[in-house]
């Protein structure tokens, strides 16, 4: 029974909120836990600064600081004075409860993937899109203005871009399928990494968002599967293009 638990709980959100008590220095931390879980943030890399992730995770300064100094109590990023915080070590032990912890999602074909995740998000949208919050509508608006912040640096814009998503796929009302699909999200995220960095790629992702959020605004619900799926094509294929250069490289599989 504690496995299944467990395993209903998103590491990146506040999903499984009802099965235990966090406070927010938790969530956050657990967030970014989660964030060097899935490869988004990576050893070595260096964190945004603590305003820059506090706008990000739409929480305080002091929450951003307690949090960090949580994982750095546990050896997951190292703290030093006058200097960014840096990640230690992908290992986040037992902080990592999140479905794909069972499954790992990146063994999967690119196109099982993509297939996987339309078919889920296409669900998973539609439904927050009926059941929306006020309150969730101003926090995407606040999110797209960070986001806006972060054309040059695309580490930082990941960071807003997942919350984006995981606060939109929150609001479906059900948390299984909400982590499910928060878990496809991050199906290859080395690859996002370098994908966000090339010319323009902030730029579309931005405009698709703009159109996620009208079509959430509107609350319509075929409009926001329309807005979901472009928006996942756009992916698909950018992560297509960057595989066949991987492989068409010299050395490629030797």
């Amino acid at each position: 029974m504690r496995n299944v638990q467990k395993l209903l709980l998103d590491s990146a959100s506040e999903i499984g909120r009802d099965m235990r008590r966090l406070t927010m220095k938790d969530v956050i931390a657990e967030k970014i836990a989660a964030m060097i879980g899935s490869g988004l943030l990576a050893p070595g890399d260096e964190l945004p600064s603590e305003r820059d992730l506090a706008a990000a995770l739409s929480v305080s300064r002091e929450t951003v600081r307690v949090a960090i100094q949580t994982l750095a109590a546990r050896g997951i990023l190292a703290v030093s004075q006058g200097a960014r915080t840096k990640v230690l070590t992908d290992d986040i032990g037992a902080m990592a409860v999140g479905m794909m912890r069972q499954i790992d999602v990146n063994r999967y074909d690119v196109d099982e993937v993509h297939a996987a995740r339309l078919l889920i998000e296409q669900q998973v949208v539609g439904e927050a899109a009926a059941r929306i919050s006020d309150r969730v509508l101003e926090d995407l608006r606040r999110s797209l203005v960070t986001q806006q912040g972060c054309l040059e640096d695309p580490l930082r814009f990941l960071i807003a871009d997942r919350e984006f998503h995981v606060a939109i796929y929150r609001e479906s009302g059900n948390s299984l399928l909400s982590d499910v699909v928060t878990d496809l999200y991050t199906y290859m995220m080395e690859y996002r990494r370098r994908i966000v960095s090339r010319p323009g790629a902030i730029a579309g992702s931005l405009s698709d968002h703009a159109e996620i959020l009208a079509a959430l605004e509107a609350r319509d619900a075929a409009r926001t599967r329309a807005a979901f799926a472009r928006h996942e094509d756009r992916i698909y294929t950018t992560t297509r293009s960057l595989l066949s250069e991987r492989d068409a490289s010299p050395g490629a599989g030797s």
